[in-house]
């Protein structure tokens, strides 16, 4: 099918990329006249509560022209909300959204004067992000400063689900009756938490009326919009959209066509109640909608046509929706717009049989259709996926915009059975935001910060001292030319790795108790399993399974960097430590054969080399055996991941030139990706090299590959394609993702960007507009090792 198969979503498509992203200050004006109305005199958790049904009974409500599905997170499309509470913006910041030259959000005069006057004398003061910030230790802001890690919850509240099956069965009426039982069932003789619990059990009572509210308000608008209308097929369109919001979110779906709409009140009020960012994903969505597709249509409503034509609707909406805007670091770990929605498709069904149906097809034409940066979408490859779906997603995916991403189900299945997960539970997970692994509507899995794994080298290798900040941020573990063997140099990293976890984890233990005393989230909590049995809060570890996962980043670059120490320094003596010292000192200035040595002569991750592999499996069991098992101060355990979004090209930014080669400022390696230019044997070498590291016990691995369009061309392209997947996987690799692309278009979209104003590329678990990442990571993707077969 080609674009334009469908002249409503064409048009819905074109008004999507076309409208610039703008601020939306509505919901701080609601949510500060909700503070000041109801704070102090009820429970935190009511008072949220109470907060998020005021700004569903009085917000803005938003039907867009031709649209079937309705629900914007601000104002209108394209609209991005702001969350006091959390980060309250300086004017400064809101000038500075406004000027930058990418990731820019429209600020009126009009949002300024209402920041100025209400939302700042308001919360400056009790925004977490400032509770945060106070409560932090000297060795924390050091380390953060100096970009040791980074900290999602600094303009952020804890999020990262993904929704389960439970929303397609209740609707929020039936919700409510559940969490209005376990309030009469409160033992407060017996149960020193029973007032903990009904507060929370309220709450949620609270945001499942603000949802039914929301629903039957826009029934009332779209009728409202249907009388006034002299088009015939647009009053049957708007009459259609007041049924199924008579229904939903009130009550379960009934149809395909309620189903998605269903799902999209619940993600635009997950996403309004709290800034979760990459955080809230519809799950399996073919198996979710499967049932309501095959009803329909044998019950004569609804044709094939009909659902790619609502899910090319759903994919607008999504599209609609920038991230919320972020300032400082925290825009440098992730310099993007979008709000990483992540679509798992295919895998197996509960029962252990192979998950692909038509909606799975349905949904590949509409990713295919739509070329989209939102929803992120991605293909569950099982060993029982057909060799049809798996061509078919590589097809698309090799037209070069960077979807979909692909996953292995029996590794997923794998990591969360590692985790104690269920095998039942386990088998309805999946992926989100970029690559983490969770059980779908049953766990809150929360990304608390990336770990800068090369940058600790280079402490390491300056007893401690950070020349980025002129600050001692590690331990003293000595002068490295003072290290007779390569081992005394690997202790002093495992010395000032240990220090920097614990600095983390210190830091993380403060922080999720202030998201859980302030930041409660009763809508989330009320469909996710099992907050309401247990009468507790998300925030507070009501969730069945409750995860904290520290990302790891630049393992190539800290494997390469320890292979050119490990092989000519102490190996084969090519030069001593403190010529290598003073060569990276010089950015390699004048030290040209040695950087020559270190680039060309020394084994690297990613050629199936064992000296090098061994070093990075090395260093990947002592990142995870540090992080792995910690427990969490809501009853959760830390876990790894390894992942970036953007935060290899700031982590290279605050440091210097590199052991392998890597000059100061540059960006680290990306994921689990070999070091750019480091992998020179091509694809299967790669595989190899990134399967020795043991993906079954992270909560996810991102690695990137790089072809060339000829590569990938006709029948046998296709089959080396998906033959190369097939063959990770049966390594138990947890992802694999491609660029495909021409290195001179990419060159000439530098040149002339507005020439290539649709240009999409992948970055990291995500992929993105060209012209919308920085210069920096532009460079770093250009310069990826182009593969071939």
């Amino acid at each position: 099918m080609g674009r334009g198969t469908f002249a409503r979503t064409k048009k819905l498509r074109e008004a999507s990329v076309t409208t610039k992203p703008h601020i939306s200050i509505e919901r701080a004006v609601l949510f500060t006249e909700a503070y000041k109305k109801w704070e102090g005199s009820v429970e935190m958790p009511v008072l949220r509560a109470l907060s998020f049904k005021h700004f569903m009974e009085n917000r803005t409500l938003c039907i867009n022209d031709g649209e079937l599905i309705v629900g914007e997170k601000g104002d209108s499309a394209q609209g991005a909300p702001t969350y006091p509470e959390i980060c309250c913006h300086t004017i400064e910041d809101m000038n500075v959204m406004n000027d930058r030259d990418i990731v820019d959000f429209s600020v009126t005069e009009e949002d300024k004067r209402i920041q100025e006057e209400i939302i700042i004398p308001f919360w400056e003061k009790r925004q977490t992000r400032r509770k945060i910030v106070n409560a932090m230790s000297p060795e924390w802001r050091r380390a953060y400063e100096a970009g040791m890690f980074t900290e999602f919850m600094e303009q952020r509240a804890p999020g990262h689900t993904v929704c389960g099956d439970i929303i397609y069965r209740k609707g929020f009426a039936d919700l409510k009756k559940d969490i209005e039982t376990e309030i009469a069932n409160l033992d407060f003789l017996n149960d020193r938490e029973a007032y903990d619990k009904k507060a929370d059990l309220e709450a949620m009572a609270i945001a499942c009326d603000a949802m039914i509210v929301y629903g039957k308000r826009y029934a009332e608008l779209a009728r409202k919009m249907a009388a006034e209308t002299t088009d015939e097929q647009r009053k049957k369109d708007l009459l259609l959209i007041a049924e199924n919001c008579d229904v939903v979110p009130e009550h379960a779906p009934k149809t395909f066509h309620q189903a998605i709409q269903m799902y999209w009140f619940v993600h635009v009020g997950i996403t309004t109640e709290l800034n979760t960012w990459d955080a809230f994903s519809p799950g399996r969505l073919d198996q979710h909608l499967n049932p309501f597709y095959e009803r329909d249509v044998e019950e004569g409503r609804l044709t094939r046509e009909g659902a790619q034509e609502l899910l090319e609707c759903m994919w607008v909406k999504f599209n609609n929706q920038p991230a919320p805007p972020k300032v400082g670091i925290t825009l440098k770990e992730s310099g993007t717009y979008a709000d990483f929605v992540n679509l798992n498709t295919g895998g197996i069904r509960p029962d252990g049989q192979d998950g692909v149906n038509e909606v799975s097809y349905i949904i590949l034409d509409v990713m295919d259709e739509m070329k989209l940066i939102q929803p992120s979408s991605n293909v569950q490859i099982s060993r029982k996926t057909p060799q049809k779906f798996l061509k078919r997603a590589c097809e698309i995916s090799r037209k070069g915009w960077g979807q979909p991403a692909f996953y292995n189900t029996e590794a997923i299945i794998q990591e969360l059975l590692n985790a104690g997960k269920t095998i039942e539970d386990a088998r309805l997970g999946g992926t989100s935001g970029c690559v983490e692994t969770g059980c779908f509507g049953k766990e809150a899995y929360v990304l608390t910060g990336y770990m800068n794994l090369p940058k600790i080298l280079e402490l390491t290798l300056n007893n401690g001292f950070d020349k980025y900040t002129g600050k001692q941020v590690g331990l003293e573990t000595g002068d490295p030319r003072d290290f007779k063997t390569y081992e005394e140099l690997f202790e002093a990293y495992k010395k000032q790795l240990h220090y920097m976890v614990d600095v983390k984890v210190r830091g993380n233990a403060i922080i999720e108790k202030i998201c859980a005393e302030h930041m409660p989230c009763p809508l989330m909590s009320s469909i996710v399993d099992d907050c309401i049995a247990k009468g507790k809060d998300y925030q507070r570890g009501g969730a069945r399974y409750n995860t904290r996962y520290i990302q790891g980043v630049g393992i190539g670059t800290i494997t390469d960097s320890l292979s050119a120490i490990k092989y000519n320094v102490y190996d084969n003596e090519k030069f001593s430590m403190d010529t290598l010292l003073k060569a990276m000192e010089a950015n390699f200035e004048g030290y040209e054969a040695e950087l020559n040595m270190v680039k060309n002569k020394t084994p690297k991750y990613g050629n199936d080399d064992d000296y090098a592999d061994d070093i990075m499996k090395e260093v990947f069991n002592l990142y995870h055996g540090e992080v792995t098992g910690r427990p969490t101060v809501n009853g959760g355990e830390y876990r790894v991941d390894m992942l970036p979004t953007t935060c290899h090209v700031y982590f290279g930014e605050v440091m210097g030139a590199s052991p392998n080669g890597r000059l100061a400022e540059k960006p680290v390696s990306e994921g689990i990706s070999p070091e750019k230019g480091g992998d020179t044997n091509g694809p299967t070498a790669v595989i190899k090299s990134c399967a020795k590291m043991d993906h079954l016990i992270t909560g996810g691995t991102l690695l990137n590959q790089r072809f060339a369009p000829s590569v990938v061309q006709g029948e046998e392209g296709l089959d080396n394609m998906a033959n190369l997947i097939r063959a990770y996987f049966n390594m138990d690799g947890h992802h694999i993702q491609f660029n495909v692309f021409d290195k001179n278009v990419l060159l000439a979209a530098q040149k002339n960007p507005d020439e290539y104003k649709d240009l999409i590329v992948r970055v990291a678990g995500y992929s993105d507009h060209f012209n919308n990442l920085s210069r920096a990571l532009q460079d770093e993707i250009i310069g990826r090792t182009e593969q071939s077969f």
